[in-house]
């Protein structure tokens, strides 16, 4: 019988699911992706409309993995003109550049059309269903039927052997949710009707930055100085616009650092030593991994470790100790010293080994979130998810100088949510009001940067699924849980149900709960490698036994 598998999104996740299947000795018979939007094979945190031309990715190029080929070959062939038009100066690509959102979308895009010719070469028949909306998947004995609603024409059903769920980021097409108040700052085209008066933005990471920056574009313009500086320039009439980033701490992201790409390895806090501590399956893998965490941060950076005294610092202290020099600094006197730093570091090819460390750490200490208890986890989000956020969340260095310019405009501040401050986003103005030391200060227009967020088992788009025993709840009924859906080693439900085989369920808001650095490009591929390989395992054990169902 025909293998056949579909694909719900046609984003990044899809393209390298995509990639690591079409790289096996047997292919499936059909592939068929759905797509809601018009176009498949950008993604939404890439395509027009969606974002402002200035916004830009958050991953150098060297780091992106490569599909068909890599981004900085596919920069090199393009015509200048296409460059330009994407923002890009074609006489300074450079693999460590940061290139804009709109640019890694064209990148994508062409690089899921080779894809999609390459299994036609190869014999596969492959269908993409643009326009078209999945309202239910329905497990069946012989596969799982997937409900399409299209656009335009009658709703109709398909059974398939493997879906794979790669539906990615989940935001409103409306953002604007009440009047002043947006839910998030996407689609891009949304702050562009945002007028120029006092702005609240919730966040301080790029997220927050891409707003900050669609809305500076949208009533001036950057410029560059005879001096290589970024100046702001307000344009007439607009000179009421006041942008402020609200964060827990106050802070701005730091700049990015030099390091090595790919990631040498680690010496103490490795991979195989998390593996083992998981195989133990004790109570104490949180303070046991810590203390790999200290003993690699010693071995990587000595000096650095005496400075914070790292040998007396227990886990609920570290963070408060990382960020406290920050702390205690002005952010944007802090940001002017940090990004000349990072470009000093960047000419000389120079690592911080201790920013290296923690940078690398952050994936292997991952590995223990998917087996903590709900307090644990609770400990290890609070106390060592915001360093290692910290670290791999650093910006390009011209983000860093559009928001000093923007200061210097006397157009940006930040303020520190901390203990005494909250927003009420409910009240009857438009926008929102903060609230501190008993103080009122309304935002007309306010909106909420702080990038996605897990998504509980109630917004799971596909109810049959949950009735079916198929798709379970990742908390398992504790309000203190990990929010979304439960998911074994190899993206398949962590179900009894024997459907749960046939699924995959990458869609980042509903797994971020168990895996919380399960965002970006990299673990997009990550993921693609690791469904791929198991399809392709899946089509050879179909094919091995013809005369019965796949399974």
């Amino acid at each position: 019988m025909p293998f056949s598998i579909a694909f719900v999104g046609a984003g990044p996740t899809t393209i390298y699911t995509l990639c690591a299947l079409l790289d096996g000795m047997v292919l499936p018979d059909v592939i068929t992706i759905f797509e809601e939007q018009p176009r498949a094979g950008l993604g939404t945190p890439y395509r027009p409309g969606w974002n402002d031309p200035a916004m830009l990715s958050n991953i150098a190029s060297i780091e992106i993995p490569h599909i068909d080929e890599t981004l900085i070959a596919w920069l090199g062939r393009q015509p200048r003109a296409r460059l330009v038009r994407l923002g890009i100066d074609p006489d300074h690509i450079d693999e460590h550049a940061f290139y804009p959102r709109l640019a890694l979308g064209e990148y994508f895009l062409d690089q899921f059309t080779a894809l999609i010719a390459h299994a036609q070469r190869r014999g596969v028949t492959v269908e993409i269903a643009t326009r078209c909306r999945v309202t239910d998947i329905v497990a069946e004995p012989d596969g799982l039927r997937l409900d399409v609603s299209p656009i335009r024409g009658a709703a109709y059903r398909r059974t398939f052997d493997r879906v794979v769920l790669a539906t990615g980021h989940q935001w409103p097409e409306e953002p604007e949710v009440r009047p002043g108040y947006f839910l998030s700052p996407w689609p891009a085209t949304a702050l562009q009707r945002v007028p120029a008066a006092q702005i609240g933005i919730r966040g301080s990471s790029l997220t927050a930055i891409d707003a900050a920056v669609a809305v500076a574009v949208a009533h001036g313009s950057f410029i560059e100085t005879e001096q290589s500086m970024i100046d702001y320039r307000i344009h007439p009439g607009a000179e009421a616009l006041h942008l402020t980033m609200i964060s827990r701490k106050g802070l701005l992201p730091e700049a990015d650092f030099f390091h090595p790409v790919p990631y040498e390895p680690l010496a103490i806090c490795t991979p195989a030593a998390i593996e083992r501590l998981i195989g133990q399956a004790c109570d104490t893998l949180l303070e046991q991994s810590y203390a790999l965490f200290k003993q690699e941060l010693q071995n990587a950076d000595p000096d650095y470790s005496q400075r914070v005294g790292l040998a007396d610092l227990v886990l609920e202290d570290f963070a408060d100790r990382y960020f406290a020099e920050r702390m205690a600094a002005d952010p944007f006197v802090w940001a002017e010293a940090n990004l000349a730093e990072a470009r000093a570091n960047y000419d000389a090819q120079r690592t911080v080994p201790w920013r290296y460390a923690i940078l690398r750490m952050h994936e292997v200490l991952a590995l223990i979130a998917p087996h903590l208890e709900a307090e644990a986890l609770d400990r290890f989000n609070r106390f060592l998810k915001p360093v290692f956020v910290d670290e791999y969340a650093t910006v390009p260095h011209v983000s860093i100088e559009r928001l000093l310019a923007l200061h210097r405009a006397d157009c940006l501040s930040v303020i520190a949510l901390g203990e005494n401050c909250r927003i009420d986003t409910h009240g009857a103005e438009a926008g929102a009001t903060l609230i501190r030391d008993g103080k009122r200060h309304h935002f007309p227009t306010f909106i909420e940067a702080t990038g996605q967020r897990p998504l509980g088992i109630e917004s799971f788009p596909f109810q049959t699924l949950l009735d079916q025993g198929v798709v379970l709840d990742a908390s398992e009924g504790d309000p203190r849980g990990p929010k979304g859906v439960a998911v074994d080693a190899l993206f398949h439900p962590a179900s009894d149900n024997p459907a749960a085989s046939r699924l995959f369920c990458l869609s980042i808001p509903y797994i971020l709960g168990r895996h919380p650095f399960i965002q970006g490009i990299t673990s997009s591929y990550e993921m693609g490698q690791i469904v791929g390989k198991d399809m392709i395992i899946a089509i050879e054990a179909a094919r091995a036994r013809p005369d019965q169902e796949a399974c």
